[in-house]
């Protein structure tokens, strides 16, 4: 089995699936209809699916073009009907890992989406994860339930975590040179997977087990969750000392070894550094270890918005107003500048905290005309066209996303308060204020 399904991928004769076409299965579908491969898509939202065959773009920075033509050459087969697992090669898993509202795992997606794979499975498949999850999901989740199936994982089916590595709208690293860390339930399954990526991705990174490659991707976040939260500390402290964090932070970065910059903002967001290292804690209570510094870290970052509010607050009262009943702009709806992605952007959670102390709210975001529907959150509003009247006619703006598309100079020239967390402006006028 293994040596004819890596023949097949070596062939491009391999029929690819991925299931989830969102922000990590669109561009890696892209990449192997790019290196000649048929791919078929699957998604339990049938709007996608109309969308791409009606080459309806509905993420931003995926020309929706490529996949319209394939579907039209029959290299491409977007579908909500999970019996058509049989017709593929290789199962890819790119579905959501979010966090309950106790802060624990939600692998709901990752179960449901094999719920429906495994009745249409059959030998010679290699099923890979990428959804980031905490070390052992792949031997507890995955595995048993297709050995309970009948199949003999590493002989007749193929079992491997590669860990997704997205970054939205990075001009620089893409699907096809960011390495890919690899981990298989088996030596066989190893290799099979190292054959798979091999195929469209520049560097393959093998690693010993899939708890590996699945500590590898928390450990990544982690680690970018941890600096963020010390330098969103660090701004604080800064802040009480009358000093300009960004300024400290840029001219530290000029040492060219042991430091890498990181910068504060308003909290975090992305469907990763705010949510992956608590997939770590939870799982490590299961070895009675308690992991303290990334709890800290998370409670750090998630208290800055309510900094941002108390900046906000202060600003105004400056200028002899109160919160209740100021017309405030918040610029910015998306978690990162220049991509349309909300998931989890404290954006969301300044506008909520801002209409809840009474404030008249508005938005503008190039990238997100409308706030979209959310778990936790229900906001309805649109995006507001930016203008030197519309700017002037609030009490304050607030900065919550630097997008390259806003012209940063008018905003300046015409707001009457700017509440910066992002670090746009130089703090060199009375009506900017540091956040």
């Amino acid at each position: 089995m293994k040596n004819s399904l890596l023949k097949k991928i070596q062939q491009k004769s391999a029929v690819i699936g991925i299931i989830g076409l969102g922000y990590v299965g669109l561009p890696l579908a892209l990449r192997f209809l790019e290196e000649g491969f048929v791919v078929v898509g699957f998604d339990i939202d049938p709007v996608k699916i109309a969308k791409l065959e009606s080459r309806e773009p509905y993420i931003e920075h995926i020309d929706p073009g490529p996949f319209y033509s394939a579907i039209k050459n029959k290299k491409f087969i977007a579908t909500i009907d999970f019996s058509e697992i049989k017709t593929v090669d290789a199962i890819i898993l790119c579905v959501p890992t979010p966090l309950n509202k106790n802060r624990e795992p939600d692998l709901s997606y990752v179960t449901g989406s094999l719920y429906n794979i495994i009745p249409h499975m059959r030998k010679g498949q290699v099923v890979s994860l990428e959804s980031t999850t905490y070390p052992g999901t792949t031997e507890e989740q995955i595995v048993p339930p297709i050995k309970m199936s009948g199949y003999t994982v590493g002989s007749d089916v193929f079992v491997i975590y590669s860990p997704e590595r997205e970054d939205p709208a990075n001009p620089e690293f893409t699907t096809r040179n960011i390495p890919k860390v690899v981990g298989g339930s088996t030596a066989n399954c190893l290799e099979v997977g190292k054959g798979l990526y091999e195929e469209i991705i520049d560097t393959v990174v093998p690693v010993s087990s899939t708890g590996a490659a699945e500590m590898v991707k928390i450990l990544e976040n982690t680690f970018r969750s941890v600096n963020i939260a010390l330098v969103n500390e660090l701004k604080i402290v800064a802040d009480k000392m009358g000093l300009d964090i960004f300024e400290v932070v840029r001219a530290a970065a000029t040492k060219p070894f042991g430091y890498t910059p990181f910068f504060p903002g308003p909290g975090l967001g992305g469907h990763c550094i705010p949510i992956d290292p608590f997939y770590l804690t939870w799982k490590a209570r299961e070895y009675g270890v308690n992991t303290r510094f990334i709890e800290l870290a998370g409670e750090v970052n998630t208290s800055m918005p309510d900094f941002v509010i108390s900046k906000i607050v202060s600003a105004l009262n400056n200028v002899s107003l109160a919160v209740r009943g100021s017309k405030i702009l918040v610029l910015g709806l998306a978690y990162k500048k220049n991509v349309d992605d909300v998931r989890e952007s404290p954006s969301i959670v300044l506008l909520k905290m801002l209409q809840e102390i009474g404030a008249d709210v508005d938005y503008s975001d190039p990238h997100v005309p409308v706030t979209p529907d959310m778990r936790a959150h229900s906001i309805n509003l649109s995006s507001v066209a930016l203008t030197p009247d519309v700017i002037s006619a609030y009490d304050c703006v607030v900065v919550a996303t630097d997008h390259d598309r806003f012209d940063w100079d008018m905003i300046k020239q015409n707001a009457k308060l700017v509440v910066d967390p992002r670090g746009v402006f130089q703090a060199d006028d009375k009506k900017i204020y540091r956040a």
